[in-house]
């Protein structure tokens, strides 16, 4: 529970594996799992800390994008969401749950290893917003390969694409409409520091999104704009069942954190509104790692 002041067992606070076999084709739907993911649709209450503020999340029909886009409409922020066609009948919910706290909601549908539609859905988020204060790039291309034989150059290409260009591509067109006191927020990995052997280009991508932020970071604090990563460790998303893991690793997903079981969605948006927060403004430039006892280093 997201926002809950009784004491519970972090243990016992979530589903744990073994889960079933749920094979999805990718890009997936959160609601089509099983168990369905937490975004903190019921457990996540806001306090108002990021009231007045215009958030643009790419990923944010499911996941932790999902999660964190709730928790910043539940915390008063306007939040245009990115996505893919596919994904239309999860984003159509989150919509629904940014409109009812009041909030402004844009769904913005479309491909982000295009260039061409990066900048356009920058621009389009920042016209229907009325402007731009927090930037999370979170969406990203998972697909396991068990041998470097089996990894294409196409699989390869795709994943830097979604997982990296499009990184630099959003960023560069954010980063004129951003102000003084502005975030942005990167999605890392785990992988980025304890890569799975099945995950080559994947656990390459992340390492690159920890060096570019911080590199960013450096430029934009000049400007007074902050930027920093969350790298989760497992986390029960999409993602994982629409061949983001192989079906046995679906099945104990997560077992093998100190919890016995993988993060829900809506553990992790406290930190997302932590660091697109006036509370985080000494923090610049850090990796906040949520990766279930395993570290970043």
């Amino acid at each position: 529970m997201a926002s809950s002041t009784r004491l519970q067992n972090p243990r016992k606070l979530y589903p744990a594996p073994p889960f079933p076999r749920q094979p999805q084709e990718m890009p997936g739907l959160a609601q089509k799992m099983e168990p369905v993911p937490d975004h903190g649709e019921e457990s996540y209450h806001g306090s108002g800390r990021l009231k007045g503020r215009k958030a643009l999340v790419t990923g944010g029909d499911s996941g932790i994008g999902r999660a964190a886009s709730i928790a910043f409409a539940r915390e008063g922020a306007d939040v245009a969401i990115s996505y893919l066609p596919e994904e239309e009948a999860d984003a159509k919910q989150v919509i629904g749950l940014i409109e009812a706290e009041g909030r402004k909601a844009v769904a913005l549908a479309g491909d982000i290893q295009e260039e061409t539609w990066c900048r356009a859905m920058v621009k389009e988020a920042v016209s229907q917003l009325g402007g731009l204060d927090i930037l999370v790039v979170n969406a990203g291309r998972q697909q396991y390969r068990e041998k470097i034989e089996e990894l294409s150059t196409e699989d390869f290409d795709r994943t830097m694409k979604i997982n990296l260009y499009a990184l630099h591509w959003i960023a560069q067109a954010a980063v004129p409409y951003l102000q003084p006191g502005a975030a942005v927020i990167t999605t890392a990995s785990i992988q980025a520091y304890h890569p799975s052997p099945f995950l080559l280009d994947y656990a390459t991508t992340k390492a690159g999104i920890v060096a570019y932020t911080k590199a960013l970071a450096k430029q934009l604090i000049e400007k007074g704009i902050r930027a920093n990563v969350v790298a989760p460790g497992p986390v029960w998303t999409a993602l994982q069942p629409s061949g983001g893991q192989p079906g046995e690793k679906v099945e104990n997903f997560g077992k093998d954190s100190d919890f016995g079981r993988p993060a829900q969605p809506a553990e992790l948006a406290p930190v997302y509104v932590l660091l697109a927060s006036q509370e985080a403004s000494f923090i610049n430039g850090e990796v906040y790692g949520v990766t279930g006892g395993k570290g970043v280093a």
